[in-house]
């Protein structure tokens, strides 16, 4: 293990560096980055950026004239408005980026170790090692993503973690079937005859000389990926099924917004924004290192 792992540490390192100088040349890409990075800077700096506790209905705290119950349309005192429960909406929009710029890629980085390592044995090893994932995996891929979180959720409790559980089971059977045909294609090219005549271990193989040769297409389907996550966090928390209430979530700010859609827009239309930018910052993200890998 120590020995695949410094044989992976300037491999990763040098390509990381090479792909984030061609990335500065994608326009498409950078504009990806800037919308990606604006969420990342709102969620580290949220105690200091939210005017107000997230939590926080106490018509005291703020002008007499205002009253956040009875007039939650944006103001002076609160730019963004209040939800049906006299909460600063900007506050919660705010600290909602917190819980999905870490569920999102904590869920997809997770993802991604399982589907990895399950897409390496089954496509390097073949046989019953293949038949078995790729049957496990096509179990899975046989139900509607929605459904299996709702089953998922619904049985372990609403969570966070239990979010991040569920896009683990949900999403790695994709991810297998990509790192599969790749490792597949891969393990008959000469590089891996070479490493295999020098009696390198299989570990070896997989994880240094395979491996690296996938980071194009899983580095794009990575973006896009935790974009597609961050909407169905979204999803779930409308369907009651994101964190529990009171903690700030953008699909839970949607969901409590519904009834009073037609009376104050406002409460579903910015959480709305908030989801639709992130995603198309991930989204313009893996166009841009998808037309970076084409010049790699």
């Amino acid at each position: 293990m120590a020995q695949v792992a410094q044989a992976i540490k300037p491999r990763v390192g040098g390509q990381i560096w090479k792909r984030v100088k061609l990335l500065t040349e994608s326009p498409v890409g950078m504009v990806g980055v800037f919308l990606v990075l604006f969420w990342v800077v709102v969620a580290i700096l949220a105690p200091w950026l939210a005017p107000y506790d997230p939590n926080a209905n106490d018509p005291s705290t703020v002008p007499d004239h205002i009253d956040p119950m009875m007039d939650p349309t944006p103001n002076s005192v609160y730019l963004l408005g209040t939800d049906n429960q006299g909460r600063d909406l900007l506050s919660r929009i705010i600290w909602g980026s917190r819980t999905v710029l870490v569920v999102a890629p904590t869920a997809t980085i997770c993802a991604y170790a399982v589907g990895c390592l399950l897409g390496l044995l089954a496509g390097y090893y073949r046989g019953w090692v293949d038949t078995l994932i790729s049957r496990f995996s096509d179990i899975v891929l046989s139900f509607p993503a929605i459904v299996l979180y709702i089953l998922i959720i619904t049985r372990l409790g609403p969570s966070a973690l239990n979010v991040i559980v569920a896009v683990i089971f949900i999403a790695s059977p994709q991810i297998v079937r990509i790192v599969r045909g790749i490792t597949m294609e891969q393990r008959e090219l000469d590089y891996v005859t070479a490493a295999k005549m020098r009696g390198e271990s299989s570990l070896y193989i997989m994880m240094v000389e395979i491996l690296p040769n996938t980071r194009g297409p899983l580095i794009v389907d990575a973006c896009l990926r935790m974009g597609y996550t961050t909407i169905q966090i979204g999803v779930l928390g409308f369907l009651g099924l994101g964190l529990p209430p009171p903690a700030p979530d953008w699909g839970g700010m949607i969901k409590d917004a519904y009834a009073m859609m037609s009376t104050a827009p406002h409460m579903s239309l910015f959480p709305a924004i908030a989801i639709s930018s992130l995603v198309v910052g991930f989204s313009l993200l893996a166009d841009g290192l998808r037309e970076i890998s084409l010049r790699d």
